[in-house]
């Protein structure tokens, strides 16, 4: 079973790493963590709750490695609960502590920074996967921001892109994504339409793991949903004949 980080609880978990690494490195040398992903949605917005893990940057001595096992254990969660793993993804960018903003401070040590607006969606557009909350993130940022009175335009977007990214390509799916959002300039149901078909994309890559588990791969992934979509799809037909 996952653990879920609200807004909440993963400012308690910050607190009690700020106490700890605090202590393990004394008051000289500050750490900073640059959160992306779900974890820099749950700090910045309202429309997500939850998130599985937290992705970050992190600057830090070589303590920071223990605090965060301590708070691990304190608090019984995922070993790898705040992580870097994400630096390894085609949505990292050596830019992104550039176009960081402040979030809080903790324990007057660590500081925590967030990736947000038209630079989180340029990330979630660049990674562009069906079944997490990319999409859905995407429509949810846009969607907070006009309610808010500040609304990110088309052409923000595609600078953050170029300056995360360059001239790299996104997800043909992506693309689709934009082009839809500010077609349609209906961001709650494209927020709605996309929660849908990430929930139905979880569903099938979960059916087929059941009897394919070494075959459940990044590279083949958007062609399992797309098949397991088309045996559903088939199977209702026949079941409605």
């Amino acid at each position: 079973m996952s653990f879920e980080f609200t807004k909440e609880n993963m400012n308690i978990y910050f607190k009690e790493l700020g106490k700890i690494f605090r202590k393990l490195n004394g008051t000289k040398m500050r750490a900073e963590i640059v959160l992306a992903g779900g974890g820099a949605v749950l700090a910045n917005y309202q429309f997500r709750d939850a998130t599985t893990d937290i992705d970050a940057v992190i600057r830090s001595s070589s303590v920071m490695k223990e605090a965060i096992s301590r708070v691990s254990d304190i608090y019984d969660l995922p070993y790898d609960w705040l992580n870097e793993g994400f630096k390894e993804t085609k949505s990292y960018s050596d830019n992104l502590e550039e176009v960081s903003v402040y979030y809080k401070t903790f324990s007057n040590i660590l500081e925590i920074r967030t990736v947000t607006a038209e630079y989180l969606i340029a990330m979630k557009l660049m990674s562009g996967r069906r079944y997490k909350n990319d999409l859905s993130d995407i429509a949810g940022i846009l969607m907070e921001h006009r309610i808010k009175g500040s609304p990110i335009s088309k052409k923000s977007i595609n600078s953050a892109i170029k300056k995360l990214y360059g001239e790299k390509p996104l997800p043909e799916i992506s693309y689709d994504l934009l082009n839809e959002l500010y077609k349609n300039d209906d961001y709650e149901n494209v927020y709605k339409k996309y929660k849908e078909s990430e929930k139905e994309a979880r569903e099938y890559l979960l059916e087929f793991a059941t009897d394919n588990v070494n075959e459940l791969e990044g590279e083949n992934i958007n062609t399992i949903i797309e098949m397991m979509r088309q045996r559903r799809n088939e199977k209702n037909d026949s079941n409605n004949n």
